[in-house]
């Protein structure tokens, strides 16, 4: 098929693309300037100048590659995130959401395109219920610290996505990536952070991730090509953990000593209140729909090994 990816040149783009091509698909990619076309015409990627915050200028850059599928995977995420200045650090994630989604589907629609593959969260649920979610769960809309207008943002990309007639919408709600790329690998952020014990264990930690290896990521959005229906889809491994389980084994994994344990009073003065969310309150993330929808097995199941295989080569 022909393929548009926005967002080609990210942490899951590149091994998107590569993973693409090897299937036999023809690749193109949205590029904000000329200098990151040139990078995707070197990677194989027929590259295709705009400005996604300019519908007119979104419209012809998809009327040009007509693909078959676009897939939305746009960030703005800086290297290292200061979860502290969360707010911040993603408030350009937070427009592209709510802002350039909209034009990419007007986009797609005007096209003809016949479905659009979106990047979403699944930790963006509300704090409430059982440990693991399904995605019959609602999101966490009325948050009122640093995570809510993440997930206003994204609430409303996602009801974009869905809402768009005459396409099919499917929305893969990653779980937190880690790997070559991200934040949770040797030269990642979020790990230099664990090395100078930085980000400690708050409360009991029984704030609940759901992790997701890069490269199964990417292997699940190819899998979501075809197949299934327009929908809500989790994509992350097979084990939920809270963080008093997971950080100290990615900080023994990376080869640092213990995090810190502080209390959550102390972490929400320090950090904030959405730190005390994740550490303590957040739900995990049940993988069982896109399973059985696509018939996906995750190459790293388990964040435990997945770990020890990224941080092998430290």
């Amino acid at each position: 098929m022909k393929i548009l990816i926005a967002g080609a040149t990210g942490a899951i783009g590149r091994p998107l693309c590569r993973l693409l091509q090897a299937d036999g698909h023809e690749v193109a990619g949205l590029a904000r300037s000329a200098e990151r076309a040139a990078a995707l015409r070197a990677a194989g990627v027929e590259p295709h100048v705009c400005d996604v915050y300019d519908a007119g200028s979104v419209h012809d850059a998809v009327a040009a590659a007509a693909p078959e599928v676009l897939i939305h995977q746009l960030t703005a995420i800086p290297a290292n995130v200061d979860i502290r200045r969360y707010e911040r650090d993603f408030a350009q994630t937070e427009r592209l959401r709510r802002e350039a989604t909209p034009h990419l589907m007007a986009a797609a629609r005007a096209a003809g395109v016949r479905r659009v593959l979106c990047q979403s969260i699944s930790f963006m649920t509300a704090p409430q219920g059982p440990r693991i979610h399904d995605e019959s769960a609602r999101s966490f809309t009325e948050a009122q610290h640093q995570f809510g207008p993440m997930v206003r943002a994204t609430d409303a990309m996602e009801r974009s996505v869905l809402g768009t007639p005459d396409v099919e919408g499917v929305v893969l709600r990653y779980g937190f990536f880690y790997g070559p790329g991200t934040s949770y690998s040797p030269d990642g952020g979020i790990v230099a952070e664990i090395a100078r014990r930085r980000f400690p264990v708050a409360g009991g930690g029984t704030g609940v991730s759901s992790f997701v290896h890069i490269d199964d990521a990417a292997a699940a959005t190819v899998a979501a090509l075809t197949g299934g229906t327009p929908g809500i889809y989790n994509v992350c491994d097979d084990e939920p953990a809270a963080m008093h389980e997971w950080l100290p084994a990615m900080a023994a994994a990376a080869g640092a000593k213990p995090p810190r344990r502080v209390p959550a009073f102390l972490a929400r003065l320090a950090a904030g209140a959405h730190a005390v969310h994740f550490a303590t309150e957040m739900r995990g993330n049940s993988n069982a729909k896109f399973k059985r929808t696509f018939g996906w097995t995750p190459s790293h199941p388990s964040w435990q090994e997945g770990f020890d295989e990224v941080f092998a080569t430290r």
